[in-house]
């Protein structure tokens, strides 16, 4: 992999790239479309790519492994071939669920046991077998394994959890180097720091990070509660850390607001169910400000449901989104999540070429404001 910085904004930190991977180009800043169980929900991949403009997606370790499970994957010739997606893919190692399972899962020094949301069965995950199921599922980004601590969260346990994240960085990298890929093509590693929301943790992490030297790094443990603020000022400590010349992921996150304000601190890359899962439930993300779909005032708007830029928004009216809302019908479901998929990577070409002409600042007062505007 090979990134390659192209502007940088002289008022923020913010700044536009070129991420190379095997299987193409990315353009940072960028949003990854979540497809935690090999699919974006409700949304083909052919309209990730013509409609959404999606140049990356995100599998997630844990689901994949349940089901349909490494095996399958592996005989269909990786994950790319078996969902018939050709542009990069991200995986995550797992460590949000186990986060995120607090009541089956138990955390020791050599791995994580957890049981299954599906059936309740009984698994084990060491550092190690994060790398080998990411090898077999075969993207081009994978992710090592850690333990995402809550908020809040006492600082004891999180030196103590911090600690042993790194530990299993160690592990994680050693075992990475040990295998060869099976497809093909390159897998890059992501480490990722933790700290919860103290500030000397997450500097320590940050550089024990970057002291690692892989080819890009990522920011685990935030948007799980805390205050916004909390969330950039952690951002901003650790990205005035990690090296500028590698691009920084901040996982998990979030509103387009938050997007923006991230970028300003210096972050490349984001993922985040929200606007598909907002989307599912009639929540619209818009060039004007959110729309909830399910309020009577749109049942006789016949305005397009976002006329700000050229895409799925343009076609169809809030009177007819919210008639299929409140229907139930799926129809209704799909087109809100491919607007708001089109409206976060739609911010996201515009954050660059705000970068990129040097009126990123004043744009992104003003975006931040419209962006978190209910209507």
């Amino acid at each position: 992999m090979e990134f390659q910085l192209k502007a940088e904004d002289s008022e923020t930190f913010a700044r536009a790239g070129v991420l190379k991977t095997d299987h193409g180009e990315i353009k940072t800043p960028i949003f990854m479309p979540v497809g935690t169980a090999g699919t974006v929900k409700g949304i083909l991949q052919e309209d990730l790519v013509s409609q959404i403009k999606a140049e990356i997606i995100l599998g997630n370790t844990y689901h994949l492994y349940l089901r349909p499970g490494t095996d399958i994957i592996e005989a269909a010739g990786g994950l790319h071939k078996f969902i018939s997606w050709d542009l990069p893919i991200l995986t995550d190692s797992g460590g949000y669920q186990v986060y995120s399972l607090s009541g089956r899962r138990k955390i020791n020094e050599d791995g994580v046991e957890f049981k299954s949301h599906i059936d309740g069965s009984k698994h084990f995950f060491r550092p190690e077998d994060a790398i080998d199921i990411q090898r077999k599922i075969g993207a081009d980004i994978i992710m090592a394994f850690d333990e995402c601590t809550p908020y809040p969260c006492d600082k004891d346990y999180a030196r103590r959890s911090m600690h042993m994240t790194h530990r299993w960085l160690k592990r994680c990298i050693a075992h990475h180097e040990s295998q060869e890929p099976l497809y093909g093509y390159n897998q890059t590693f992501f480490p990722i720091v933790q700290g919860s929301t103290y500030n000397d943790l997450r500097r320590e992490s940050a550089k024990f990070i970057a002291d690692q030297g892989r080819e890009g790094n990522a920011i685990g443990g935030l948007s799980v509660g805390e205050p916004a603020e909390e969330m950039y000022d952690m951002c901003n400590e650790v990205c005035r850390i990690l090296p500028a010349d590698k691009p920084r992921y901040l996982m998990g996150v979030g509103t387009p607001a938050n997007l923006l304000e991230n970028i300003a601190l210096g972050v490349d890359m984001f993922d985040c169910v929200m606007p598909t899962r907002n989307g599912r439930n009639g929540m619209i993300f818009t060039t004007q400000g959110i729309l909830n779909m399910k309020n009577k005032k749109w049942a006789d708007d016949h305005s397009a449901l976002d006329p700000g830029f050229d895409g799925i928004g343009q076609k169809f009216s809030k009177a007819y989104i919210r008639h299929l809302i409140v229907s139930g019908e799926m129809t209704g479901r799909t087109i809100c999540s491919m607007q708001n998929l089109s409206f976060y990577l739609w911010l996201m070409k515009e954050a660059r070429e705000k970068i990129m002409s040097g009126e990123f600042s004043s744009w992104k007062k003003g975006m931040v404001e419209t962006v978190s505007r209910r209507l």
